[in-house]
């Protein structure tokens, strides 16, 4: 096993670039069932459900290529989901009822279920954190016809468009994927650091990522936020062009997760380990460059996306056409599965808060909930140790990933979230 115990973040970023490397090494080294010291699963499966974004490929991967079945869950069914509202609804009813137990969700829905303020009759559903399955890869796209505006990373050109809109009457849809959500919560952030309030100056409205194209192209919105490969395909089809990237808003921002409705995981922890280390080996093979060709080509089949290899390809391997005139080779803003040593993969408790606390800031938890709290009853880092070390891989990295700065030069300490609250300007929250 490699023993890392940084002092800090950029000491263990310097500290582990050989990492990887090892642990294929390893793996090559060692038959099929090498695996043999992890307990057994006291199942073989469960039903996990992904939406198509292209943050899913580590689950999609995970049963293409057979990780599932190594580690002794060879059950594993990953079914499509219409939308994230219906996810919601089928990890309500648990595999037993005919839903799912866990899958691909947004990172703020496990806080936003266990807390039970989007549930229905507000009814908590305690969910667990997982891993994280991607950083970055995201995008904030809007219509062809606002091309010359100079809209770009700063959102403040479209101020006065929209409030001439709005003074002549008509309304100003904007769309994301989910209330609260990562798409929820990037969008209402680029609207707000260009000095546009989301609650008053525009209509925030829920579109499901699979449907935003054909939605922008009949004139419903006039901006929206999702996942890849939606805001690539928009471009490719000349509907409309990306305005940034949630990496150019923060980079290396944490985006879904493995989350995993926490009956299921208390019933089933040697389970849940085996299913943590077959998508953690999806992880490793969805970020190797060599691999990136093959993953688009599977989950972009009919049975996973139904999306052409082109409308993936090109942002998976950081070449981001923006459909301004703007085409960039920008490898930071590719999407991230496991970076150093799991760096990407590993649930930090420290992120879980900046999710909790933003949500605090629009009004969809309340201000006084115990936000550490919450991130304790929901985050599950340590069986994410144990399967690293399942892997051969034993990693200290500790709660926090240290003070996050944002593109607008505001900074999040986790250790002082109100002071995040309080350098806003534009929130909800009274």
């Amino acid at each position: 096993m490699t023993l890392i115990k940084p002092s800090s973040r950029r000491s263990f970023l310097k500290s582990a670039s050989g990492v990887l490397a090892t642990m294929a090494a390893a793996r090559l080294a060692l038959p099929s069932g090498a695996w043999a010291a992890t307990p057994a699963p006291e199942v073989t499966g469960c039903k996990l459900g992904y939406i198509a974004l292209t943050d899913s490929a580590p689950l999609i991967i995970a049963l293409e290529k057979g990780f599932f079945a190594k580690h002794g869950m060879s059950d594993v069914l990953v079914e499509k989901q219409a939308s994230w509202g219906a996810t919601r609804d089928n990890m309500a009813l648990g595999s037993d009822a005919g839903g799912i137990d866990g899958g691909h969700i947004l990172r703020p829905k496990v806080h936003l279920y266990s807390a039970g303020s989007v549930m229905q009759n507000n009814q908590p559903l305690p969910m667990y954190t997982l891993l994280n399955l991607n950083e970055d890869g995201q995008g904030l796209s809007v219509r062809q016809d606002y091309a010359d505006s100079g809209v770009g990373l700063d959102s403040a050109p479209l101020k006065e468009i929209f409030a001439a809109r709005k003074a002549a009457g008509q309304g100003v849809p904007v769309a994301m994927t989910f209330p609260g959500g990562t798409h929820d919560l990037w969008m209402r952030y680029w609207l707000a650091a260009g000095g546009i309030d989301p609650v008053s100056e525009v209509d925030l409205i829920v579109v499901p990522p699979p449907q935003m194209v054909a939605n922008m192209k009949v004139g419903n919105m006039e901006a929206f936020c999702v996942g890849e490969p939606w805001n690539e395909q928009l471009v490719n089809q000349k509907i409309g062009f990306t305005a940034a990237t949630t990496g150019e808003l923060w980079n290396r921002h944490p985006e879904k997760v493995l989350g995993m409705r926490a009956d299921w995981v208390d019933a089933n922890p040697n389970a849940t380990v085996a299913l943590m280390m077959a998508v953690m080996e999806a992880q490793m093979w969805c970020d190797l460059p060599e691999n990136k060709q093959e993953m688009a080509e599977i989950i972009g089949r009919r049975q996973w996306f139904n999306v052409p290899v082109a409308d993936i390809i090109g942002r998976i391997q950081g070449r981001i056409n923006y459909g301004n005139g703007r085409v960039e080779d920008r490898p930071d803003l590719a999407m991230k599965f496991w970076g150093k040593a799991g760096e990407t993969s590993y649930p930090w408790k420290s992120l879980d808060s900046w999710f909790i606390t933003e949500n605090k800031r629009w009004g969809y938890l309340p201000g006084d909930l115990d936000t550490a709290g919450l991130v304790d009853r929901t985050n599950r880092s340590d069986l994410w140790l144990a399967a690293a070390k399942g892997l051969g891989l034993l990693v200290d990295f500790g709660d926090s990933r240290g003070v996050e700065t944002f593109f607008d030069g505001k900074t999040f300490d986790p250790a002082n979230p109100d002071a995040y609250l309080d350098a806003q300007s534009i929130k909800a929250m009274v």
